[in-house]
């Protein structure tokens, strides 16, 4: 189906589909029809508080009906809509409400000490609206008011309108925000239902955080586009729980869109052969958000007898720009480009490179972002004649199979030699004892930059650091063996699980990191 809008998707689908299950949250079930008669009344009630065409709405809630309500009801208004990091703290939020210039601000009581008293603050804000926490706890569906109309808001958005304002972590140390219009939306979405082959009847299984480009484009966007229905979790701790089983059970997801850290505990879970081969209903596996350790997709094919399907992109992107087919996967690959989006590598003097060499990957297509908000001279340096330039290393094979190597400012000079810490971390990862492992470049007289690493442990192992030095010094030239190697029980994660080296480098450079254990010099 062709859609102009996001807004007019869900009415669509309503009219199409009106008695489908949309969204299975708890014990809840709610329609295509019931949704979009909610999102009608939330989209009066925002009016109402004066939000028009073009106007911010930020949103901060956990993963809940409401989250997928607020978005859409946004989208009917006209606005663009600002997902708000849960983990943030009151300054981190209220400098993002000030740089996209918010004019509502939707959350809960959760989030009370973040948000109280915070429209003082941020001047662009007209109202806070908070949903109470009992909604959707119970049989009865909340109901904003019964005067508001639930008849369909009629949305006067095109697609070249802006609909998403994704923040994400800024090199400056203030976050930017990625501008993302309808069509770059809808166009990944098309996209991506292409790839994995979507169809009505599936069932998606959301319970990374809603907030997150990634999650909002598989979980959200992608199923609503292609009419499916949405299991929702109020958090990734869920799939920890012994309700995990009976949610296989009994709502049976057949699409599963994780990060490695979730494969990882997947593996380390106590699900019996039987149940796997007889009873665990999802069909496909996908990976992004990180790069994939091999061992792990190994691992994972020999217990579930299923293969996790990797794949690559970046919130500029809206967010993915690759993913390895159904019927053909490479270890190590994010697969070729989606329909309709083209890569190429390219060295710094912006030339493309020969198939196999390392380079800059560099993106075009109807998904690259408009630009950064109120930032034209990052816009400027980040897209160069339509092509956004990701800060992401990788190759591409023959087949156009794309291969990310390291992010370009993760590259650690030794002596001149370039040293990719992926390609370090992936053979700590086949170490036995190692569950997570990042390596970053630290300054050197001698050397110019040298790696170490930073490795956490699996629950249990005993890892001794000279051995593992020994095991390296076997795998790897001198050059790109680590200084030092120290263990630790924790590392500084986002909230998707991939490790903030950025952050980590900076604890380290200012002594703020607690090292732990590590060799002698």
């Amino acid at each position: 189906m062709n859609f102009n809008n996001l807004a007019q998707m869900l009415i669509d689908r309503a009219k199409i589909q009106p008695k489908k299950v949309y969204i299975h949250f708890q014990e809840a079930k709610i329609t295509y029809g019931e949704a979009n008669a909610l999102t009608n009344k939330i989209a009066s009630a925002m009016q109402l508080k004066g939000v028009e065409k073009g106007d911010r709405v930020a949103i901060m809630l956990e993963n809940s009906p409401e989250f997928v309500f607020t978005l859409f009801a946004a989208f009917k208004c006209g606005a663009m809509v600002v997902p708000v990091n849960t983990f943030l703290k009151r300054d981190e939020v209220a400098y993002i409400l000030k740089d996209s210039g918010a004019k509502i601000f939707v959350t809960s009581p959760e989030f009370h000490e973040v948000t109280n008293k915070i429209e003082k603050e941020v001047k662009s804000l007209k109202a806070v609206m908070a949903y109470q926490q009992t909604a959707f706890r119970s049989e009865n569906l909340y109901v904003i008011s019964e005067n508001l109309s639930d008849k369909d808001v009629k949305p006067d958005v095109t697609e070249m309108d802006s609909a998403l304002l994704i923040y994400s972590s800024g090199t400056t140390g203030h976050p930017k925000g990625a501008e993302l219009t309808h069509r770059n939306l809808i166009a990944n979405a098309a996209a991506c239902a292409s790839r994995f082959d979507v169809r009505s009847r599936e069932k998606f299984l959301l319970f990374l955080p809603s907030f997150h480009s990634y999650a909002m484009m598989t979980c959200l966007i992608l199923p609503t586009f292609s009419g499916s229905s949405v299991i929702i979790l109020e958090g990734v701790n869920d799939l920890k729980k012994k309700s995990f089983k009976n949610i296989l059970v009994f709502k049976r997801p057949t699409f599963f869109l994780g990060v490695p850290q979730v494969y990882t505990a997947l593996l380390k879970s106590k699900m019996p052969a039987w149940f796997i081969k007889f009873i665990y209903p999802i069909r496909l596996h996908v990976s992004g958000g990180a790069p994939l350790p091999e061992e792990t997709l190994k691992q994972f094919k020999s217990k579930f007898g299923k293969t996790i399907v990797e794949g690559y992109g970046l919130s500029e992107a809206s967010p993915v720009v690759s993913v390895n087919l159904l019927n053909k996967q490479k270890p190590l690959s994010v697969g070729p480009a989606l329909d309709g989006v083209q890569v190429k590598v390219v060295d710094e003097s912006e030339m493309e490179v020969t198939v196999g060499t390392v380079g800059e990957l560099i993106v075009k297509g109807p998904n690259v972002m408009k630009g950064y908000w109120n930032m034209p001279g990052l816009t400027e340096t980040t897209i160069r004649n339509g092509w956004l330039f990701t800060g992401d290393l990788a190759k591409v094979d023959k087949e156009g199979f794309i291969y990310i190597v390291d992010r370009k400012k993760d590259l650690i000079l030794v002596k001149g030699m370039n040293v990719y810490p992926r390609e370090i971390e992936e053979v700590l990862h086949k170490y036995e004892g190692v569950e997570a492992a990042a390596v970053i470049g630290l300054p050197d007289e001698a050397s110019g930059e040298v790696p170490d690493a930073y490795i956490k442990p699996k629950e249990g192992a005993n890892l001794d650091i000279k051995d593992i030095k020994k095991y390296l010094k076997e795998k790897l030239a001198n050059y790109k063996t680590p200084r030092h190697i120290y263990i630790r029980q924790d590392l500084p994660l986002t909230a998707t699980g991939k490790i903030l080296k950025r952050e980590l480098k900076r604890e380290v450079l200012s002594g703020h990191f607690h090292t732990g254990h590590h060799p002698e010099d």
